[in-house]
C-alpha cells in the first residue's frame, strides 16, 4: 500500500485528501490549524498540528521512504518553497506542490518539486476548448504525447465503418469507444460492420495535434492559432 503525506490542507490539499482516502489508508495530514486537522483527521491514518516550515518536525513525522508528499500551504509562496526545499534535502523522491504563478512554479522545480500543479490554469486550459468548440466534449491529457478526447463524429465518416473511415491512418487516432448520443453510455466498438451516424460521439486516443486535426475542422480564423496553442499544452500536470 502506498503511503502519502499531505502538508497543508488548502483547497487543493483537501480535495486530494478526499479523493485519495477512497483508495489509500496510509495518509498523513499536516497543518498548522488545529481546527482543520480535527475536521479531517478521520480521513487519515495520522494527523499532526505543526507548521509546514518546521523542518525538524517534518523530519520526525514523514518517513524518508514515503511514496509521495503533497504540499498545499494556500497562497504562502515563501512557505511552499521552503517546505519543498526541505523535503528535497531529506530525500523525499516524489514531491507534488501547488503553485500560484508560473514564476512560483519555476522556483519550486529548482528547489526540488518533482510535479508542480497549477489548479486555476489547468481548469482554464481544460474549459476553453470545450466552450469554444461545438464538437469537442471532453479532453484529458494522459502524458506529454497521449490524450483522450470525446469528439462528435466528423461528417466525412458518417455512414462508414471503422475500417472504411480509416481514422487511424488518416488522423493518427485510435477509436477506443463510441456512444450513440451525448446522453448514452460508451460502448466498445466490437462490431466492425457498425456504421457511424451523425449523432455518434467518439472516444479517441492520440496526440494533441492529432485530436486538433480531427476536431479542429471548425477552428478557423482568429481562434485557430489560440486553440492550437492550448491543445498543445498538457491539461493535467506540469512536470519537471
Amino acid at each position: 500500500m502506498k503511503q502519502i503525506a499531505i502538508i497543508g490542507l488548502g483547497t487543493f490539499g483537501i480535495r486530494m485528501l478526499e479523493e485519495l482516502a477512497e483508495f489509500i489508508s496510509e495518509i498523513i495530514i499536516i497543518d498548522r490549524d488545529a481546527e482543520i486537522i480535527e475536521k479531517y483527521k478521520d480521513m487519515a491514518k495520522d494527523a499532526f498540528v505543526t507548521d509546514a516550515i518546521n523542518g525538524e518536525a517534518l523530519k520526525k513525522i514523514i518517513p524518508a521512504d514515503i511514496d509521495y508528499v503533497i504540499v498545499d500551504v494556500g497562497g504562502k509562496i515563501e512557505a511552499s518553497i521552503m517546505t519543498t526545499n526541505y523535503l528535497h534535502k531529506i530525500g523525499i523522491k516524489n514531491i507534488i506542490v501547488k503553485a500560484e504563478t508560473d514564476e512560483h512554479g519555476e522556483v519550486l522545480k529548482m528547489v526540488g518539486a518533482t510535479t508542480v500543479i497549477f489548479p486555476d490554469l489547468e481548469a482554464a486550459r481544460h474549459a476553453t476548448p470545450l466552450l469554444v468548440s461545438n464538437v469537442l466534449f471532453n479532453f484529458m491529457s494522459i502524458s506529454n504525447n497521449l490524450s483522450l478526447a470525446e469528439i462528435r463524429v466528423a461528417p466525412e465518416i458518417i455512414g462508414k465503418t471503422l475500417v472504411e473511415a480509416n481514422i487511424r491512418q488518416k488522423y493518427d487516432l485510435n477509436v477506443v469507444a463510441y456512444r450513440e448520443d451525448v446522453d448514452e453510455e460508451f460502448k466498445f466498438l466490437n462490431d466492425l460492420e457498425y456504421r457511424f451516424n451523425e449523432n455518434n460521439i467518439l472516444l479517441v486516443a492520440g496526440t494533441n495535434e492529432a485530436i486538433l486535426k480531427f476536431s479542429g475542422r471548425e477552428f478557423t480564423g482568429k481562434y485557430g492559432s489560440t486553440l492550437r496553442s492550448i491543445l498543445k499544452k498538457r491539461f493535467s500536470l506540469q512536470r519537471k
